[in-house]
């Protein structure tokens, strides 16, 4: 993927170690959007996954980090979960998870929209 206004490659590498990103230019993109659009940062803590790191950190099989098609978001306060989650959707993304301390996002086509879960 290329650097973009607000976001730098390296901050969606699998963090195996191995630095794989493989993610999906059009949905950095609107992420990209969704930043510009929350006017606060968006502290990505998790981008693309390789296989084994997906396993590893216990994420679900076919995982949408793994096709680079997903984020997860740092979020502590109520308020950011808020500016964040309102703009992902004024920016077009269907698909949000809320946890604890970040809100997941992801653009997967394969996968059913619209919808918004809690972990």
């Amino acid at each position: 993927m290329k650097d973009t206004t607000y976001f730098k490659a390296k901050e969606f590498q699998c963090k195996c170690g191995c630095n794989t990103n493989e993610m999906n230019q059009e949905f950095v993109d609107k992420l990209t959007l969704a930043r510009e659009i929350a006017g606060i940062p968006f502290v990505i803590t998790s981008g693309y996954r390789c296989p084994a790191h997906n396993k590893a950190v216990g994420g679900v099989a076919g995982s949408s980090h793994t096709t680079g098609y997903a984020a997860d978001i740092s979020a502590a306060t109520g308020e950011q979960k808020f500016k964040i989650v309102q703009a992902l959707i004024t920016a077009g993304f269907t698909r949000v998870g809320i946890a604890k301390s970040f809100i997941h996002v992801d653009s997967d086509p394969k996968k059913p929209s619209p919808t918004i879960w809690l972990y």
